[in-house]
């Protein structure tokens, strides 16, 4: 008879492009989701709670660097009785589901309607150093007006969500561009024809993603993806655009914008010192002063309008006789005069010609949020953090389900990211206090123990009963050093008979053992001998000096 094949064991290991969330990390990340839902319902913004599973025709196709219908995501065939069910996919993004419930329940939804989404999706993308298949994003939208005035408000909501959570002004930058600026340098160019939008639609592929690469690659970089395509140090080779010179030269006047802006500023700067004129003075004056006036608010210290001024200036230039490219910017002069009229100044947020965002679905102004303090990568070169956020206006995602026409736009905030870098600026980290522990003395009294706890978490504060093996007391107290528990509870079988339990600072208590003398730990004792019925104010008095 043959011998029966042991099944193997299956590996304890996280599949690849995922990983586990343990107590702080969880704790930390609750903590800024509570602050940055407390900053959009304070802009009137409402939480919604969808699916993490939609139909792949409801997700559409709309990320970056894919071919296939369900290429960049987890998706499943559902089974039926000719096994031809319905495409289900893992929510790569929460703005695709949103169109979904937007034009699912739209008779019954305000308009416009505001909404706040927070949760997990899932890209099935190539992994690498932090960049996982599955991360959190927490989005806030507004649906159903094709006024400027909701960009403005959605780059101010970004701006003061950033300082909620702890990342300080100067050490970020909201940065806002436009989509049809683009499609009129496109235009231009002759790689889009408004009356054929299909025509062109591979190379307005490639330039979207070469110019989104600009700060990785460079220039030069950017040049070849536009022509004939580029490798990289690996040899890989990435074929592109195969545009003329003259096309190339006329995206490269888009992409190489911002260097050209600055260079204007700063010439105008010079000649404005050499002949003693107050230029940039006036033009605060002339286009905020009374917008600030008319609100009653100060006229701030560094106006958007010396960086709008100039922008607006070289994109009206780019964009030639296009008329989207037109429209482009002036819808990014609404948003900065409404955004500036607020007082928020160009170290908040700034208009930037080089952001254009990877997602499809963009129609229109598009902002991303750039921490812009230096970090130290894993080969200790300086580099800025980057991107945490970005968003946009998606007019035509709900039109896929209605057939009409259903302005939208938001922002989607990378939370996994923010939280790195609010580690890298030590506001948040460090151990977390963990429970006090209740240690047991003798099993057949757990419901004295159990007693203790529920007076203490009774008064508010996070206790637990050791439920190990308690026959060893000094694994009790290396589960509460494991549990970085700042005090543990003693009571024995003589502590019992007179009344009375032992409190053990273990805070105290380790800060003594690693410095004091023994003179010093006998006059700074760490644990303190109280009547039972003085527990829980002594547990406090003692928590409250650990905080102070």
């Amino acid at each position: 008879m043959a011998k029966t094949k042991k099944q193997p064991r299956p590996k304890a290991e996280t599949p690849k492009g995922f990983r586990d969330y343990f107590g702080t990390e969880v704790t930390e990340r609750t903590q800024m989701l509570r602050a940055i839902a407390e900053v959009y319902h304070r802009y009137g913004f409402e939480a919604l709670e969808s699916s993490a599973v939609e139909t792949v025709e409801a997700l559409g196709k709309f990320l970056p660097d894919v071919d296939r219908p369900n290429e960049g995501v987890f998706a499943w065939q559902e089974a039926d009785d000719e096994d031809k069910g319905d495409w289900m996919a893992l929510r790569y993004d929460l703005t695709a589901p949103l169109a979904r419930v937007y034009a699912q329940y739209r008779n019954d939804l305000p308009t416009p309607y505001r909404r706040y989404a927070m949760g997990p999706v899932w890209r099935n993308e190539k992994p690498g150093p932090g960049r996982f298949r599955q991360f959190y994003q927490c989005d806030a939208d507004t649906v159903g007006t094709a006024s400027m005035a909701a960009d403005a408000e959605i780059c101010a909501m970004l701006s003061d969500t950033l300082e909620t959570v702890g990342i300080p002004r100067g050490d970020y930058l909201v940065r806002i561009n436009n989509r049809k600026v683009l499609n009129g340098v496109m235009e231009i160019a002759g790689i889009l024809d408004a009356n054929e939008p299909s025509k062109f639609e591979y190379e307005r592929g490639v330039v979207l993603r070469a110019i989104d690469k600009i700060d990785r690659l460079g220039g030069k970089g950017v040049r070849d993806l536009l022509g004939a395509g580029r490798a990289d140090a690996s040899g890989d080779f990435t074929k592109g655009a195969n545009l003329s010179p003259l096309q190339i030269d006329t995206v490269m006047q888009f992409v190489e914008a911002k260097s050209n802006i600055f260079k204007r500023i700063h010439d105008a700067q010079e000649a404005a010192k050499m002949s003693g004129s107050d230029f940039f003075e006036d033009l605060v004056r002339a286009k905020i002063a009374p917008i600030a006036q008319k609100r009653g608010i100060p006229v701030p210290e560094k106006s958007l309008a010396i960086n709008s001024h100039f922008t607006i200036q070289y994109l009206r230039e780019i964009v030639g006789s296009s008329e989207v490219g037109g429209q482009g910017v002036d819808e990014l002069e609404q948003i900065s005069d409404l955004l500036a009229a607020q007082g928020y100044g160009q170290d908040q947020v700034v208009i930037d010609p080089s952001v254009v965002r990877g997602l499809g679905y963009y129609t229109g102004p598009v902002y991303e949020a750039e921490l812009t303090f230096e970090i130290f990568d894993e080969k200790g070169r300086k580099r800025q953090f980057g991107s945490v956020a970005g968003g946009g206006r998606y007019d035509d995602l709900v039109k896929r389900f209605t057939g009409q026409a259903v302005p939208a736009t938001g922002v989607s905030i990378g939370v996994d990211r923010l939280l790195a870098a609010l580690r890298e600026k030590g506001r948040i980290g460090g151990n977390v206090t963990g429970p006090v522990v209740v240690t047991v003395m003798d099993r057949d009294r757990m419901a004295d123990y159990q007693a203790m706890v529920a007076e203490l978490r009774n008064a508010g504060i996070r206790a637990e009963v050791y439920l190990g093996n308690p026959k060893n007391f000094g694994n009790q107290l290396k589960y509460a050093d494991k549990r970085n528990s700042p005090i543990a509870v003693i009571e024995g079988g003589d502590e019992k008979a007179n009344g009375i339990v032992q409190i053990k600072d273990l805070i105290l208590g380790a800060k003594i053992a690693e410095s004091a003398t023994l003179e010093e730990w006998k006059e700074r004792p760490s644990q303190f001998e109280v009547p039972r019925d003085q527990l829980v104010a002594k547990v406090k008095e003692i928590l409250d000096g650990q905080s102070a």
